[in-house]
């Protein structure tokens, strides 16, 4: 029997397992890669409190950029263990980037009061991360495995049902189980999210009863440039931090009308503010780096140079064609500061699967990673404290049907309904015809892949609905 199984290969159950001892039989599962995660590609950076002083101020805009919904508790652990996680990494051997005194290189982003993001490789953090991590975890990581159950019994985890890369589904038995899954990703079409990344672990939650929680509140990152494929390419928001600017048509810069803060501004007003300019002026906006020199560009953001570059465009000369898309998810599971997830003995959730409310109504740029560094190992902490055992008992694998022949099309029809109706601006009749179609979909032939990314869709739109005033990033017109 395994001691620990992780779901998920991102940050956060990378750092978990590298948080649990070797003498540990620990098991990390993915659904595809281990690449495949939203963290591998996170562009802006890692926040982190830049000394003891710094901290109260991290707290304080931490709860401003999350219109003060945050659990300040939660919030307190996040800056208060920064230090010390940025610490750990750095004395395993992980080289953030460097000013030219050979000092750490801190730069700002939206709604931060001081420079205090941590990159590495200018704009390529989150990869960075991840393959140094991946080389650092000691346990065996076991990909192209779904989870498509929880094995509960009396308030215990006995493990997860998954099927393998043979079609055939098995049981996986553990002490403890860390969901470390990601967010909702793909549940929207348009989206910064890996592909992979769909919320199926929520629907398996709420088909066991657990609760998940602020799944309204929801951050679409309002530069993108999206490519003829659909695909969306994330463009940090730490462009703006270094002076990209947001203009349109007329290289007016209209954010002003908006905020004082421009581009500087949280987020979800940034997106709101261009999708709203947009409906009223029928214009294109675009992201403009006309303040950039070229050799500053390659070097800060050198995947985002690339990968612009082999679109075609000429930078810093030419401007971007951008829009909003789905990015983050700061609801989730509810858990505890330590991940616990409640009336469960032995289930954590971790990363952006899980919900501490520490970011409150709308995240804080580039405390997401944070977040993947911090609670990963509180949650570990946590397990080898309890060294939690149970006798074990075997699970009948039952016969279902995981895909069915419709759910491709019922999948594309539900991402045009959560990007037309449960997107940026939300309307009360438009996420109550939502609901009507979910629930259709639902009473379909459906397979059981599909019906849990359904749960999750439909936990959104309700919830969004209960939220009848708009907080952080959900804004709602009755």
């Amino acid at each position: 029997m395994i001691d620990i199984l992780i779901i998920g290969s991102g940050v956060a159950g990378l750092y978990a397992g590298v948080n649990t001892p070797k003498s540990k039989n620990c098991l990390i599962i993915t659904k595809g890669m281990p690449w495949q995660s939203n963290s591998f590609y996170a562009q802006g950076g890692v926040a982190t409190a830049l000394n003891k002083k710094d901290i109260q101020l991290h707290i304080n805009d931490t709860m401003k950029a999350g219109d003060n919904y945050c659990s300040l508790e939660a919030v307190k652990a996040l800056s208060e263990n920064s230090l010390s996680v940025i610490d750990d990494i750095i004395k395993m051997g992980f080289e953030f980037d460097k000013d030219e005194n050979g000092k750490l290189a801190y730069t700002k982003e939206g709604a931060h009061s001081s420079k205090r993001i941590l990159h590495a490789n200018g704009d390529a953090t989150g990869r960075f991360l991840h393959s140094f991590l991946m080389q650092k975890n000691p346990h065996a990581i076991e990909s192209n495995l779904i989870v498509t159950d929880l094995l509960i019994k009396d308030n215990i985890c006995y493990g997860v049902e998954v099927l393998d890369s043979n079609n055939k589904l098995k049981h996986i038995y553990a002490k403890s189980v860390v969901i470390a899954s990601g967010g909702i990703g793909s549940l929207y079409k348009y989206s910064t999210n890996e592909k992979s990344i769909s919320g199926d672990l929520h629907g398996i939650c709420i088909n066991k009863g657990i609760e998940l929680i602020d799944m309204e509140l929801m951050q679409f990152h309002p530069t993108s440039y999206i490519s003829k494929d659909k695909t969306a390419n994330l463009l940090s928001e730490a462009l703006r931090g270094e002076g990209a600017l947001i203009v349109d048509e007329y290289n007016r810069r209209f954010l002003f009308d908006y905020d004082e803060r421009a581009e500087l501004a949280p987020r979800d007003v940034v997106s709101r503010a261009i999708f709203d300019y947009q409906q009223k002026n029928s214009t294109k906006v675009y992201l403009s780096f006309e303040n950039f020199d070229k050799n500053f560009f390659k070097i800060r953001f050198p995947n985002i140079y690339k990968t612009l570059s082999e679109f075609g465009f000429t930078l810093p000369r030419d401007k971007i064609k951008i829009s909003p898309a789905y990015h983050y998810s700061m609801g989730g599971i509810k858990t505890d500061l330590n991940g616990k997830i409640p009336n469960i003995k032995n289930l954590y959730a971790i990363g952006e699967v899980a919900c501490t409310r520490v970011h409150g109504a709308n995240r804080l740029a580039s405390n997401s990673l944070l977040e993947t560094l911090v609670f990963p190992k509180r949650a570990i902490d946590d397990i080898l404290s309890k060294n939690f055992n149970f006798k074990k008992i075997d699970f009948k694998i039952k016969d279902k049907e995981l895909e069915k022949k419709d759910d491709l099309k019922i999948e594309l029809e539900l991402q045009n309904l959560m990007w037309n109706f449960i997107g940026i601006i939300r309307y009360k009749d438009k996420l109550k015809f939502s609901l009507q179609e979910i629930d259709k979909f639902l009473s379909s032939d459906i397979g059981e892949l599909l019906k849990f990314k359904l749960l999750t869709a439909k936990s959104i739109v309700k919830q969004a609905l209960n939220r009848k005033k708009s907080l952080g990033a959900h804004y709602i017109i009755n």
